[in-house]
């Protein structure tokens, strides 16, 4: 039992192991050995073995550890943020915490009902209809049908699949299947809301709902939400805290300002900073985005510093062009310096009030009127931009992606 009331998820040195290229516990030899130190009071041998869920290099070991000694614990109302690289363990411990799949060691407790959204369909029978399946999930989660009932209409305007509602889900988009999915585990009231990467799957419109309703959920109905997604925006937006996985351990847990951080970090392709050495003539030799991680609001500016390197000082007449492009490569704005001969540091500054919410990257070009190129460093280092008030809320009227300027830039 969790005695603390605040709480209501702990999670006590969970730890999974899989073996490599096989489905199950493997050999029989392996089985037998577990059942006879299992029968004489021992632990299991094969948990003494294995290696961390690093896949950048080549183990020797049959066994890894996908999770391993990960401690934590959930308040209620609380939005917690899961962040780390592909294959840091974080499915599978939102598995382990859904009770889709056990620990190898340890132990999940729980206060309520849990109601996960892990993949596309989960929880879905295809030949049931869109309907069929808002109440056999509520059934799952234990609610009446009277209960369902009375939330149905709510769940089906908000998935916009009324259309179809009535429709075998098998002939569903991916994308309508996540917007029913989400919408019936968002209504059916959960202690605990479990949400994966699956959200990217649908449009920007239904990210946006879904990320307002997940706020909903958490501060006005007192509800607690685990969230995974590489949206570090979205991240940053929701979360209150966040734990940040690495090679099946927990690398840092804290404020989510705190764990951003870190991810950035040791994230090589998530970075604000780009650094290299060059024989050319002329290169980028840095660039970065001044601040402590690379996410802003809305109402601050966004300083980018460049350092050129220079091996020959008789070349003249040229030029740094740095363009910012949205996250589908869009260029919205270049801006264009004049390099001073013994000048190697530039910096820039994007006014606050410029950009509308979403991803952008930057590419550094150093080149000579006569189109000469020297060097091209395509999306060096790049940034998130989010609202942070009403005060720039009409921001959030325009397309992301689209640049946007202040009627006071233009005056």
């Amino acid at each position: 039992m969790i005695e603390n009331k605040d709480i209501i998820l702990k999670a006590e040195n969970i730890s999974k192991q899989y073996r490599l290229g096989l489905v199950g516990t493997g050999t029989i030899s392996h089985d037998l050995n577990r059942w006879w130190n299992r029968i004489r009071g021992k632990d299991d041998p094969y948990l003494k073995v294995g290696e961390s869920n690093d896949r950048s290099t080549k183990g020797e070991s049959q066994y890894v550890w996908a999770l391993q000694d990960i401690n934590f614990e959930v308040q209620r109302g609380e939005v917690l943020g899961i962040i780390g690289k592909n294959g840091a363990g974080k499915s599978t411990l939102l598995k382990i915490l859904s009770k889709v799949t056990g620990p190898t060691t340890g132990e999940i407790k729980t206060r309520g009902r849990i109601a996960s959204l892990l993949e596309v369909g989960t929880g879905f029978h295809g030949e049931m209809t869109g309907r069929e399946n808002i109440y056999l999930n509520g059934a799952i989660l234990g609610m009446t049908k009277k209960e369902i009932a009375s939330k149905i209409d709510e769940i089906i305007d908000f998935s916009g699949c009324e259309r179809y509602i009535d429709t075998p889900v098998k002939r569903y988009s991916s994308g309508m299947t996540v917007r029913l999915a989400f919408a019936v585990a968002a209504f059916l009231e959960p202690e605990i809301l479990v949400i994966d990467e699956v959200l990217a799957v649908g449009d920007a419109e239904f990210q946006k709902k879904a990320i307002g309703k997940m706020q909903d959920i958490s501060k006005g109905e007192g509800r607690t939400v685990l969230f995974v997604s590489h949206n570090m925006a979205a991240v940053k937006s929701l979360c209150t805290r966040g734990i940040l996985l690495e090679n099946g351990e927990i690398k840092t847990t804290g404020t989510i300002e705190e764990v951003l951080n870190e991810y950035q970090r040791i994230s090589k392709s998530y970075t604000n900073y780009f650094v290299k050495e060059s024989k050319k003539d002329f290169y980028i030799a840095s660039a970065k985005i001044v601040g402590t991680n690379n996410a802003f609001y809305s109402s601050e500016a966004i300083n980018i510093a460049i350092r050129v390197g220079n091996n020959n000082l008789n070349i003249k007449n040229k030029f740094l062009l740095i363009r910012v492009l949205d996250n589908i490569g869009q260029v919205l704005f270049s801006l264009e310096k004049a390099l001073k001969e013994k000048e190697d540091n530039y910096s820039l500054v994007i006014p606050k009030e410029t950009l509308v919410k979403g991803s952008y990257k930057i590419n550094c070009i150093i080149y000579h009127p006569a189109v000469v190129q020297y060097d091209n460093i395509e999306e060096c280092c790049g940034f998130d931009v989010l609202n942070n008030s009403e005060e720039f809320s009409h921001l959030e009227t325009f397309d992301i992606g689209k640049l946007y300027v202040s009627p006071k830039w233009l005056n």
